[in-house]
């Protein structure tokens, strides 16, 4: 034999050889995925109850060997004649799947509705799914995670959160769209429920999703666990893990069946797919916004439903007056990263706002910018004190221009404020939430629910004739040392002026400050410095009409009014 034809034996050989391993590697491959031994195989040789015992070949079900187009699956099924109700725009305004009479399931997706819609009979070789089961998707769909889209890199580039394309092993089919078999493989159940990949963590999800701030959220990286009390808050979930950080996406979200349809949530009440958690459950005791939300003075989450949209105007208008959760946390965003006034923190981080000069911002960089959405422009409270210069907006109160106002965009102006509490200096600048937030000493940080109007920290009273105490003015009091107020010892011409009317005439100090400021389309720097602008309800016009101070300059000035039936004529300090 020649050496030209024992190279050829020998390459024929190895041919064999190799094709003998893939066979076998390949059968071997087989085995361990095959769809036998998983509930898809409802043959008479299936391991499950109600397999159907007429039929022999547990492939027949999903496929027909004969008459079909190569290289696509053979599908037992054809169209099923029945009309689905889609999810796309019309049932979110934040989907980018164009709204289409026309579009239908197709493809993989059809075929799995063979049974998942749950409307076979038997004798159609095929066994519905019983009603009530988390597997009867039913014809509605709108419910469940999109199906028979086209996914391309202009879809992608309209949603801005998602990849251009899903990464393996979620695949598209041949014309690019996106179906069941893209997360279910229906041949493979190694991961449960059919999924192509392990959906822990949401790696699953985010074969396709991208969410901005994610990787640094407390919902990705959270050990927090449910404690057994009240209900479990991922029973929605078909599969579910032991921790925030396990659930992931699974938190909020549920691919089918969901409770809300908008965004698939689990729940229909917005507020209720963050009080799962936060609730004492699951979350940590200082962050029981449940508790909080169940105390007289609120931002009541529980007043409205389905007015919040994503992608809504940050400013709040009049007729759609709401507040949510997700007004003032980004689910998505949200962790405990501290910062120093005015800047925000995590726990508002990637919120939409209005900014000092009135303009929308996504995201903030300033807290005072998310309470603008509400108490700016189109103010949804009314003050609540008459004053002498009648003031709404909040974002004019507090502006550098102002004339007079708490430091909460910048330092004030006055150089010289007696006896602030350490560590404030008159550089300082504090938050909103210093003053609004849910009270006692240890709550949960924010504006969530207070005993005290306004949901105020610490008790901040308002009536005349109010003795002083160390609680009636405490919310000053935390920032403003109180024995500048209730003593009259020493040569300090201010503190023996607010000693006479705090601690002796028993006038609250909101009788003569505006809290916020006095904006300087409405106020002027000789009658409205140090917050000046007088309750009404207390404070009178002279007979002769005049009510005002004046500013005489340094820690000096004189007040034109009547006040518990004096005339303060040109009263000076």
């Amino acid at each position: 034999m020649g050496k030209g034809s024992v190279l050829m034996l020998q390459s024929v050989k190895l041919k064999v050889l190799i094709s003998v391993v893939c066979v076998q590697f390949t059968t071997c491959f087989a085995i361990a995925q095959s769809v036998e031994f998983t509930k898809h195989n409802l043959s008479v040789r299936g391991a499950i109850d109600g397999q159907n015992q007429s039929v022999q070949s547990m492939c027949e079900f999903c496929h027909s060997p004969h008459g079909m187009k190569a290289k696509v699956p053979s599908w037992a099924r054809s169209n099923p004649g029945t009309r689905y109700i889609m999810y796309d725009q019309m049932t979110s305004s934040t989907s980018n799947i164009p709204s289409d009479p026309t579009r239908q399931p197709d493809g993989s997706s059809i075929l799995c509705l063979s049974c998942h819609d749950g409307t076979i009979a038997p004798n159609n070789a095929h066994s519905a799914i019983a009603p009530g089961s988390k597997s009867n998707l039913g014809t509605d769909l709108s419910d469940d995670h999109p199906v028979s889209f086209v996914y391309d890199a202009a879809l992608a580039a309209a949603d801005g959160q998602l990849k251009n394309t899903p990464l393996f092993p979620a695949t598209l089919d041949a014309n690019k769209k996106l179906q069941c078999s893209s997360c279910h493989d229906p041949h493979n159940d190694t991961y449960s429920k059919f999924l192509v990949a392990s959906n822990e963590f949401s790696d699953l999800c985010f074969k396709c999703h991208e969410r901005a701030y994610w990787s640094f959220s407390t919902h990705c990286t959270s050990p927090a666990v449910w404690n057994g009390s009240g209900e479990n808050p991922w029973s929605h979930n078909e599969i579910s893990f032991s921790t925030v950080s396990q659930n992931a996406c699974g938190n909020c979200h549920v691919m089918h069946t969901a409770g809300m349809k908008a965004r698939l949530l689990k729940e229909k009440q917005e507020e209720k797919n963050c009080l799962d958690c936060h609730s004492g459950t699951v979350a940590s005791s200082e962050k029981n916004i449940q508790l909080q939300l169940t105390k007289i003075y609120k931002h009541d989450v529980f007043a409205y439903e389905n007015i919040h949209e994503p992608n809504e105007a940050p400013l709040v208008t009049l007729n759609k007056k709401h507040v949510e959760c997700a007004d003032c946390h980004n689910p998505h965003a949200v962790n405990g990263t501290q910062a120093e006034a005015p800047f925000v923190k995590g726990a508002i981080t990637g919120v939409v706002g209005i900014d000092q000069n009135g303009n929308a911002v996504n995201a903030i960089q300033y807290e005072y910018e998310l309470c603008f959405r509400c108490h700016s422009e189109n103010p949804v409270t009314s003050p609540t004190t008459s004053r002498h210069i009648e003031q709404g907006n909040t974002r004019l109160e507090f502006a550098s221009t102002s004339v007079s106002f708490h430091p909460v965009e910048i330092k004030g102006k006055n150089n010289n404020v007696p006896g602030l509490v350490y560590p404030l200096t008159e550089s300082s600048i504090i938050y909103c939430t210093d003053c609004h937030a849910s009270n006692g000493r240890g709550s949960t940080a924010g504006p969530h629910g207070s005993i005290y109007p306004q949901i105020l920290k610490y008790q901040y009273e308002k009536k005349d004739n109010t003795p002083e105490t160390a609680f009636a003015y405490e919310l000053c009091y935390s920032c403003h040392t109180r024995d500048q107020y209730n003593s009259d010892i020493g040569d300090n011409v201010q503190r023996k002026i607010h000693y006479r009317h705090v601690v002796t005439e028993k006038t609250p100090c909101n009788a003569c400050h505006d809290p916020h400021g006095i904006s300087n389309t409405q106020g002027n720097m000789v009658n409205n410095n140090h917050l000046i602008n007088f309750d009404k309800s207390i404070v009178n016009a002279r007979e002769n009409g005049e009510l005002n101070f004046q500013d005489g300059g340094y820690r000096s000035g004189q007040c034109n009014l009547s006040c518990h039936g004096v005339e303060h004529n040109s009263r000076g300090y």
